[in-house]
């Protein structure tokens, strides 16, 4: 019997063992399985300890480095009141700090005793920075992550009026938002690095076709005004309906397109040599009617003849020659209408990404849509639009040629030409904007004021329209790289282009 109630006795003791390694590892599957966000203790307590130790060390950082960055509470908390200290002049110690710190469970230590640790094992000020960019790279890293599960959780539980494009649009937003925030990588520079930068841009002019800094619109007389399209600035592109502002963007587009030359580099990446590659937001016009008017203005062909189908059939045969030309070209038109600034933003990183991007068109600001905020009136809105548009202008070093409206009171005028106080909604488009354009056809006021035919009057406003007769003027209000003034192009209504005007100068001998 005694046998027996030992062997039993064993038997329940290996049963309760082999139930405790089971729980231990099943604990350990558990603890794989929620993994530590990735951190850096020591490191946070050596910049903070360098900081009490010496405040200079705080300025190495203090442009990239936010509380939010570091992992441990207390850590955070130390960091916010050790920058309001030091930027409010006073100096920031251990004895200074233990008053605001408070009371808290540091392992056994007193607030004061925790900070005299950290001081003590500090790290040199000349290492400073070097811990501040660990401690920004792993908070960044936990970001990511809190992105990814994000992700993955509206993925499983999106609302059933969530498109998926939504969430793609959301998850690169903040993803973007992510990469902009505290980064360290910006600050001063030695002035040689951008000297020598400004040489480098007056060496590829002078390579470059037309000796142009930027890249070359098309329009000779333009292109000498401005030096070219030119990265990071903003252009606002403005006129009165029926002025002609989507034709001028299309024309300057596509021959932007056109001229488009690259090579190869050595990591396997293509350089944009010459002309660019184009992106066109066309918020108001479908993406045919956007094609029909390229072909229309390329072809010599009226589009009102292409859409109604009256054309002969070498008109048809100069079709399809111009549309496989225009097919080639390294043209992107994105047709959706009452898109967001954030969405405009997210896809043009996209293409700029996956496919490059030298110019991007948005026809027009007006109808673009702002981030929606409660109490955001228009003109709040349109300041956000502009604002994010020249922020991705120099993000993307691209320039941006964004299509405006004018407000109606141009027309109460005598003298129609606009100026930049008609900007429309917001003088935010006037402060943000490198260049603002106006399109001014003088043709199109007259033909509305003929007088009665066989009148002084009417012989007069004959003579003033055979003189205004295919003239469009091209006002630079505002050009912060150069001068302003008037351009003069040549206007072809049927067709829908804008050319170079041929003066007397620039005509051929004549016999």
């Amino acid at each position: 019997m005694l046998a027996v109630a030992s062997a039993l006795k064993i038997d329940r003791i290996a049963l309760a063992m082999a139930t405790a390694t089971a729980l231990v590892t099943r604990l350990e599957t558990r603890e794989a399985e929620y993994r530590v966000q990735p951190h850096n203790i020591e490191a946070e307590q050596a910049l903070l300890g360098a900081i009490l130790v010496n405040n200079d060390a705080f300025y190495r950082v203090s442009d990239f480095l936010l509380p939010d960055h570091f992992f441990e509470p207390i850590h955070q908390r130390i960091f916010e009141l050790t920058a309001s200290l030091i930027r409010a002049g006073k100096i920031a110690t251990p004895i200074t700090l233990k008053t605001f710190v408070g009371e808290m469970d540091l392992g056994g230590l007193t607030a004061s005793q925790y900070l005299a640790r950290l001081a003590a094992e500090a790290t040199t000020v000349i290492n400073a920075g070097d811990y501040g960019r660990t401690i920004y790279e792993l908070a960044i890293r936990r970001q990511l992550i809190g992105v990814g599960e994000d992700l993955v959780n509206v993925a499983y539980d999106a609302p059933v009026d969530m498109a998926p494009r939504e969430q793609i649009e959301e998850a690169e937003r903040k993803l973007y938002e992510l990469a902009e925030k505290g980064r360290y990588e910006g600050g001063f520079q030695k002035f040689d690095a951008a000297l020598y930068t400004a040489i480098d841009m007056a060496a590829n002019a002078y390579q470059r076709a037309g000796g142009l800094s930027g890249i070359s619109s098309g329009l000779r007389d333009l292109d000498q005004r401005m030096g070219g399209l030119q990265p990071s600035d903003l252009i606002v592109l403005a006129g009165r309906p029926a002025m002609g502002k989507t034709s001028l963007a299309t024309n300057i587009a596509f021959n932007i397109a056109k001229a488009w030359r690259g090579e190869r580099q050595t990591d396997g990446t293509i350089k944009t040599v010459d002309g660019g590659i184009v992106a066109f937001f066309s918020l108001e016009m479908s993406a045919d009617q956007l094609a029909t008017r390229i072909v229309a203005e390329q072809s010599g062909i009226s589009s009102y003849k292409i859409r109604q189908g009256r054309i002969t059939e070498a008109e048809f045969a100069r079709l399809t020659d111009v549309a496989a030309q225009i097919e080639k070209l390294p043209l992107y038109i994105d047709q959706t209408g009452g898109i967001s600034i954030a969405q405009l933003v997210a896809r043009a990183r996209r293409l700029k990404r996956q496919k490059g991007l030298d110019v991007l068109f948005i026809d027009y600001l007006q109808l673009l849509s702002g981030s929606a905020k409660n109490g955001q009136n228009r003109v709040q809105e349109l300041t956000e639009i502009t604002t994010s548009l020249k922020a991705l202008a120099k993000e993307l070093s691209v320039p941006i040629i964004a299509l405006s409206q004018l407000s109606r009171q141009v027309e109460s005028r005598d003298d129609k030409r606009p100026q930049l106080s008609d900007l429309r909604e917001s003088g935010s488009i006037e402060q943000d904007a490198d260049v603002v354009m106006f399109v001014y056809r003088e043709e199109y006021y007259l033909k509305g004021k003929e007088p009665r035919p066989g009148t002084e009057e009417h012989n007069k406003w004959q003579i003033e329209m055979e003189a205004a007769h295919g003239v469009a003027e091209l006002i630079i209000g505002k050009q912060r790289h150069g001068p302003t003034g008037t351009i003069a192009l040549q206007f072809d209504a049927d067709v829908t282009r804008f050319s170079d005007r041929a003066d007397e100068l620039r005509l051929p001998d004549r016999e």
